[in-house]
Protein backbone atom coordinates (compact mmCIF):
# COMPACT_ATOMS: atom_id res chain seq x y z
CA UNK A 1 0.00 0.00 0.00
CA UNK A 2 1.11 3.56 -0.64
CA UNK A 3 0.12 6.56 1.46
CA UNK A 4 1.03 9.25 -1.03
CA UNK A 5 1.83 12.92 -0.75
CA UNK A 6 0.32 13.49 2.67
CA UNK A 7 1.81 16.55 4.32
CA UNK A 8 1.60 17.43 7.99
CA UNK A 9 -0.73 20.29 7.12
CA UNK A 10 -3.07 17.86 5.38
CA UNK A 11 -3.26 15.77 8.55
CA UNK A 12 -4.06 18.81 10.64
CA UNK A 13 -6.73 19.95 8.21
CA UNK A 14 -8.27 16.48 8.05
CA UNK A 15 -8.22 16.06 11.81
CA UNK A 16 -9.91 19.38 12.36
CA UNK A 17 -12.53 18.85 9.69
CA UNK A 18 -14.78 16.96 12.07
CA UNK A 19 -15.41 20.05 14.17
CA UNK A 20 -15.51 23.79 13.87
CA UNK A 21 -12.27 25.08 15.37
CA UNK A 22 -13.00 27.52 18.19
CA UNK A 23 -10.90 30.56 18.76
CA UNK A 24 -8.09 29.65 21.13
CA UNK A 25 -7.89 31.45 24.47
CA UNK A 26 -5.38 34.24 24.04
CA UNK A 27 -3.12 33.12 26.90
CA UNK A 28 -3.18 29.38 26.29
CA UNK A 29 -0.31 28.88 23.84
CA UNK A 30 2.10 31.39 25.44
CA UNK A 31 1.46 29.93 28.90
CA UNK A 32 2.32 26.43 27.70
CA UNK A 33 5.32 27.58 25.72
CA UNK A 34 6.93 29.60 28.49
CA UNK A 35 6.14 27.29 31.40
CA UNK A 36 9.01 25.16 32.70
CA UNK A 37 6.84 22.80 34.73
CA UNK A 38 7.71 19.93 32.40
CA UNK A 39 11.46 20.27 32.87
CA UNK A 40 13.91 19.45 34.30
CA UNK A 41 13.20 15.75 33.90
CA UNK A 42 12.69 13.45 36.86
CA UNK A 43 15.81 11.65 35.61
CA UNK A 44 17.88 14.80 36.14
CA UNK A 45 18.47 18.00 34.22
CA UNK A 46 21.46 16.58 32.33
CA UNK A 47 19.64 13.45 31.19
CA UNK A 48 19.31 12.86 27.43
CA UNK A 49 17.89 9.31 27.40
CA UNK A 50 14.51 9.67 29.10
CA UNK A 51 12.48 6.65 30.11
CA UNK A 52 15.06 4.08 29.03
CA UNK A 53 16.57 4.88 32.43
CA UNK A 54 13.88 2.50 33.73
CA UNK A 55 15.53 -0.46 32.03
CA UNK A 56 17.45 -2.69 34.42
CA UNK A 57 19.31 -6.00 34.15
CA UNK A 58 16.72 -7.46 36.52
CA UNK A 59 13.89 -6.33 34.24
CA UNK A 60 15.60 -7.88 31.22
CA UNK A 61 16.23 -11.15 33.04
CA UNK A 62 12.60 -11.31 34.13
CA UNK A 63 11.45 -10.67 30.55
CA UNK A 64 13.55 -13.59 29.35
CA UNK A 65 11.59 -15.86 31.67
CA UNK A 66 8.47 -15.09 29.63
CA UNK A 67 9.90 -17.12 26.76
CA UNK A 68 8.34 -20.57 27.01
CA UNK A 69 7.78 -21.61 23.37
CA UNK A 70 10.55 -19.74 21.59
CA UNK A 71 8.10 -18.39 19.00
CA UNK A 72 9.04 -15.06 17.45
CA UNK A 73 6.82 -12.34 16.00
CA UNK A 74 8.18 -9.59 13.79
CA UNK A 75 6.60 -6.25 14.67
CA UNK A 76 8.16 -4.38 11.74
CA UNK A 77 6.78 -3.90 8.25
CA UNK A 78 8.86 -4.04 5.07
CA UNK A 79 10.18 -0.59 4.19
CA UNK A 80 10.18 0.05 0.45
CA UNK A 81 9.13 2.44 -2.27
CA UNK A 82 5.44 1.83 -1.56
CA UNK A 83 5.65 1.97 2.24
CA UNK A 84 3.26 4.46 3.90
CA UNK A 85 4.95 7.83 4.37
CA UNK A 86 4.32 11.52 4.71
CA UNK A 87 5.39 13.55 1.72
CA UNK A 88 8.15 14.40 1.04
CA UNK A 89 9.40 11.29 2.82
CA UNK A 90 10.39 8.60 0.37
CA UNK A 91 12.57 5.53 0.01
CA UNK A 92 14.82 4.44 -2.83
CA UNK A 93 17.48 1.80 -3.26
CA UNK A 94 20.04 1.14 -5.99
CA UNK A 95 21.95 -2.13 -6.36
CA UNK A 96 25.49 -1.59 -7.63
CA UNK A 97 28.15 -3.89 -9.00
CA UNK A 98 31.77 -3.35 -9.96
CA UNK A 99 31.78 -1.37 -13.18
CA UNK A 100 28.70 -2.51 -15.12
CA UNK A 101 28.53 -5.89 -13.37
CA UNK A 102 29.67 -7.89 -16.36
CA UNK A 103 33.42 -7.64 -15.89
CA UNK A 104 35.92 -10.36 -15.17
CA UNK A 105 35.26 -12.18 -11.90
CA UNK A 106 37.86 -11.78 -9.16
CA UNK A 107 40.49 -14.44 -8.61
CA UNK A 108 40.67 -18.13 -9.30
CA UNK A 109 37.39 -18.66 -7.46
CA UNK A 110 35.63 -16.15 -9.79
CA UNK A 111 34.13 -14.09 -7.00
CA UNK A 112 31.35 -11.67 -7.95
CA UNK A 113 28.99 -9.60 -5.82
CA UNK A 114 26.56 -6.75 -5.36
CA UNK A 115 26.43 -3.67 -3.19
CA UNK A 116 23.59 -1.30 -2.46
CA UNK A 117 22.91 2.38 -1.92
CA UNK A 118 19.82 3.36 0.07
CA UNK A 119 18.47 6.91 -0.13
CA UNK A 120 15.69 7.26 2.41
CA UNK A 121 14.05 9.27 5.13
CA UNK A 122 14.20 7.22 8.32
CA UNK A 123 10.70 8.24 9.41
CA UNK A 124 9.18 5.65 7.09
CA UNK A 125 7.37 2.44 7.95
CA UNK A 126 7.86 0.86 11.36
CA UNK A 127 9.85 3.43 13.29
CA UNK A 128 10.90 4.76 16.65
CA UNK A 129 10.53 8.45 17.35
CA UNK A 130 13.53 9.75 19.25
CA UNK A 131 13.45 12.56 21.77
CA UNK A 132 14.63 15.06 19.17
CA UNK A 133 11.54 14.50 17.01
CA UNK A 134 8.99 16.88 18.54
CA UNK A 135 9.17 19.67 21.09
CA UNK A 136 7.24 22.57 22.55
CA UNK A 137 8.00 26.04 21.20
CA UNK A 138 11.44 24.87 20.05
CA UNK A 139 12.32 23.25 23.35
CA UNK A 140 12.67 19.48 23.46
CA UNK A 141 13.06 16.84 26.17
CA UNK A 142 14.45 18.33 29.37
CA UNK A 143 13.85 21.82 27.98
CA UNK A 144 16.82 21.67 25.59
CA UNK A 145 16.56 24.47 22.98
CA UNK A 146 16.60 23.38 19.36
CA UNK A 147 19.67 25.53 18.67
CA UNK A 148 21.65 23.41 21.13
CA UNK A 149 21.40 20.12 19.26
CA UNK A 150 20.00 20.38 15.72
CA UNK A 151 22.40 20.78 12.80
CA UNK A 152 21.92 20.05 9.11
CA UNK A 153 24.46 17.23 9.46
CA UNK A 154 22.61 15.49 12.30
CA UNK A 155 21.60 15.82 15.93
CA UNK A 156 24.39 16.47 18.41
CA UNK A 157 22.11 15.33 21.26
CA UNK A 158 19.17 12.88 21.31
CA UNK A 159 20.41 10.96 18.26
CA UNK A 160 18.76 7.54 18.16
CA UNK A 161 22.22 5.96 17.87
CA UNK A 162 22.68 6.72 21.59
CA UNK A 163 19.86 4.39 22.64
CA UNK A 164 20.92 1.21 24.43
CA UNK A 165 19.50 -2.18 23.43
CA UNK A 166 15.93 -2.50 24.68
CA UNK A 167 15.22 -5.99 25.99
CA UNK A 168 12.34 -5.93 28.44
CA UNK A 169 8.77 -7.03 29.06
CA UNK A 170 6.36 -6.06 26.30
CA UNK A 171 2.62 -5.86 26.86
CA UNK A 172 0.12 -6.13 24.03
CA UNK A 173 -3.24 -4.51 24.75
CA UNK A 174 -5.83 -5.70 22.24
CA UNK A 175 -8.23 -2.78 21.99
CA UNK A 176 -10.40 -4.57 19.43
CA UNK A 177 -11.73 -6.59 22.38
CA UNK A 178 -12.82 -3.35 24.04
CA UNK A 179 -14.42 -1.71 21.01
CA UNK A 180 -14.59 -3.37 17.57
CA UNK A 181 -12.27 -4.79 14.93
CA UNK A 182 -10.96 -2.44 13.70
CA UNK A 183 -11.33 0.11 16.47
CA UNK A 184 -13.28 3.06 15.01
CA UNK A 185 -11.31 6.14 14.00
CA UNK A 186 -11.34 8.87 16.63
CA UNK A 187 -11.56 6.43 19.56
CA UNK A 188 -9.22 7.47 22.39
CA UNK A 189 -7.54 5.14 24.88
CA UNK A 190 -7.15 6.76 28.27
CA UNK A 191 -6.67 5.47 31.81
CA UNK A 192 -10.01 3.66 32.11
CA UNK A 193 -9.62 1.91 28.76
CA UNK A 194 -5.98 1.03 29.42
CA UNK A 195 -6.74 -0.40 32.86
CA UNK A 196 -9.64 -2.44 31.51
CA UNK A 197 -7.53 -3.89 28.70
CA UNK A 198 -4.65 -4.68 31.06
CA UNK A 199 -6.99 -6.39 33.53
CA UNK A 200 -8.48 -8.47 30.71
CA UNK A 201 -4.97 -9.47 29.63
CA UNK A 202 -4.04 -10.36 33.20
CA UNK A 203 -1.13 -7.93 33.48
CA UNK A 204 -0.15 -4.98 35.64
CA UNK A 205 1.83 -2.33 33.76
CA UNK A 206 5.13 -1.53 35.46
CA UNK A 207 8.21 0.65 35.08
CA UNK A 208 10.46 -0.55 32.27
CA UNK A 209 7.66 -2.09 30.21
CA UNK A 210 6.95 -1.45 26.53
CA UNK A 211 3.21 -1.14 25.83
CA UNK A 212 1.81 -1.79 22.37
CA UNK A 213 -1.80 -1.30 21.31
CA UNK A 214 -3.50 -3.49 18.71
CA UNK A 215 -6.35 -1.67 16.94
CA UNK A 216 -6.75 -3.66 13.72
CA UNK A 217 -6.20 -0.41 11.80
CA UNK A 218 -3.21 -1.55 9.76
CA UNK A 219 -4.98 -4.63 8.43
CA UNK A 220 -8.13 -2.60 7.75
CA UNK A 221 -6.33 -0.14 5.44
CA UNK A 222 -4.22 -2.73 3.64
CA UNK A 223 -4.42 -2.16 -0.09
CA UNK A 224 -5.59 1.44 0.17
CA UNK A 225 -3.61 3.93 -1.88
CA UNK A 226 -4.00 6.98 0.33
CA UNK A 227 -3.71 7.56 4.04
CA UNK A 228 -6.82 8.51 5.95
CA UNK A 229 -5.90 11.34 8.35
CA UNK A 230 -8.08 9.71 11.03
CA UNK A 231 -7.16 6.98 13.48
CA UNK A 232 -7.97 5.44 16.85
CA UNK A 233 -5.25 5.79 19.43
CA UNK A 234 -3.78 6.94 22.69
CA UNK A 235 -5.23 10.01 24.41
CA UNK A 236 -3.34 12.64 26.41
CA UNK A 237 -4.54 11.35 29.79
CA UNK A 238 -3.52 7.84 28.79
CA UNK A 239 -0.12 9.03 27.63
CA UNK A 240 0.58 10.77 30.92
CA UNK A 241 -0.76 7.79 32.88
CA UNK A 242 1.60 5.36 31.15
CA UNK A 243 4.47 7.83 31.50
CA UNK A 244 3.83 8.07 35.24
CA UNK A 245 3.98 4.28 35.45
CA UNK A 246 7.49 4.43 33.98
CA UNK A 247 7.03 2.69 30.63
CA UNK A 248 9.97 2.95 28.23
CA UNK A 249 8.05 3.14 24.96
CA UNK A 250 4.50 3.00 23.63
CA UNK A 251 3.48 1.77 20.19
CA UNK A 252 0.52 0.83 18.03
CA UNK A 253 -0.43 -0.55 14.63
CA UNK A 254 -1.18 3.00 13.49
CA UNK A 255 0.92 5.70 11.84
CA UNK A 256 0.71 8.27 14.66
CA UNK A 257 0.00 6.23 17.85
CA UNK A 258 -2.33 8.94 19.12
CA UNK A 259 -6.03 9.38 18.42
CA UNK A 260 -7.01 11.54 15.43
CA UNK A 261 -9.11 13.72 15.35
CA UNK A 262 -7.11 15.08 18.28
CA UNK A 263 -9.01 15.28 21.56
CA UNK A 264 -8.54 19.04 21.47
CA UNK A 265 -8.32 20.26 17.87
CA UNK A 266 -6.29 23.34 18.82
CA UNK A 267 -3.61 21.12 20.43
CA UNK A 268 -2.26 18.96 17.57
CA UNK A 269 -0.03 15.98 18.39
CA UNK A 270 -0.39 16.60 22.11
CA UNK A 271 0.30 12.92 22.83
CA UNK A 272 3.63 13.19 21.01
CA UNK A 273 4.50 16.25 23.09
CA UNK A 274 3.39 14.57 26.31
CA UNK A 275 5.49 11.47 25.67
CA UNK A 276 8.60 12.79 23.92
CA UNK A 277 9.11 16.30 25.24
CA UNK A 278 7.56 16.16 28.69
CA UNK A 279 8.33 12.59 29.77
CA UNK A 280 11.07 11.15 27.54
CA UNK A 281 8.94 8.16 26.52
CA UNK A 282 9.64 6.78 23.05
CA UNK A 283 7.00 6.24 20.36
CA UNK A 284 6.78 3.14 18.15
CA UNK A 285 4.69 3.70 15.03
CA UNK A 286 3.34 1.27 12.41
CA UNK A 287 3.87 -1.81 14.53
CA UNK A 288 2.70 -5.03 12.84
CA UNK A 289 0.55 -6.58 15.55
CA UNK A 290 -1.98 -8.85 13.83
CA UNK A 291 -0.08 -12.10 14.28
CA UNK A 292 0.88 -11.32 17.87
CA UNK A 293 -2.70 -10.35 18.71
CA UNK A 294 -3.96 -13.60 17.20
CA UNK A 295 -1.59 -15.39 19.57
CA UNK A 296 -3.12 -13.51 22.49
CA UNK A 297 -2.82 -10.24 24.35
CA UNK A 298 -0.70 -9.77 27.44
CA UNK A 299 3.00 -10.13 28.20
CA UNK A 300 5.91 -11.16 25.98
CA UNK A 301 9.65 -10.62 25.75
CA UNK A 302 10.37 -7.48 23.70
CA UNK A 303 13.69 -7.01 21.92
CA UNK A 304 14.92 -4.02 19.92
CA UNK A 305 18.36 -2.92 18.85
CA UNK A 306 18.11 0.54 17.25
CA UNK A 307 20.36 1.03 14.17
CA UNK A 308 23.51 2.97 15.03
CA UNK A 309 23.03 5.71 12.43
CA UNK A 310 24.66 8.73 14.00
CA UNK A 311 22.56 11.80 14.69
CA UNK A 312 19.18 10.58 13.44
CA UNK A 313 15.86 11.87 14.74
CA UNK A 314 14.03 8.60 14.05
CA UNK A 315 14.98 5.07 13.03
CA UNK A 316 13.46 2.35 10.88
CA UNK A 317 13.03 -0.63 13.19
CA UNK A 318 11.95 -4.25 13.36
CA UNK A 319 11.21 -5.08 17.00
CA UNK A 320 10.79 -8.72 17.91
CA UNK A 321 8.24 -10.21 20.29
CA UNK A 322 9.13 -13.62 21.74
CA UNK A 323 6.83 -16.00 23.59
Amino acid sequence: MKWIGLSLSAVLIGAAACAQTPEAPAAEAPAESSASSWFPSKYGGADRLGAVNNLTPEKTAAAAQLITRGETFSLGMVTGRDTPAYGPREYDVMVLQLSDGSGTPLGANQATGNDDYVDTFVGIGSQIDGLGHMGINHRYYNGVPVADFVTTSGLTQFGTHTLPPIATRGILLDMTKSFADPVPDGTPFNKAEIDAAAARAGVTIEAGDVVIFHTGKMKAVEGETELSPLSPGLGVEGAQYLSDLGVVAIGADTWALEVIPFENEIRPFDVHLTLLAKNGVYILENMVTDQLAADGDGAFCFSLGVPKLEGTVQAIINPIAIR
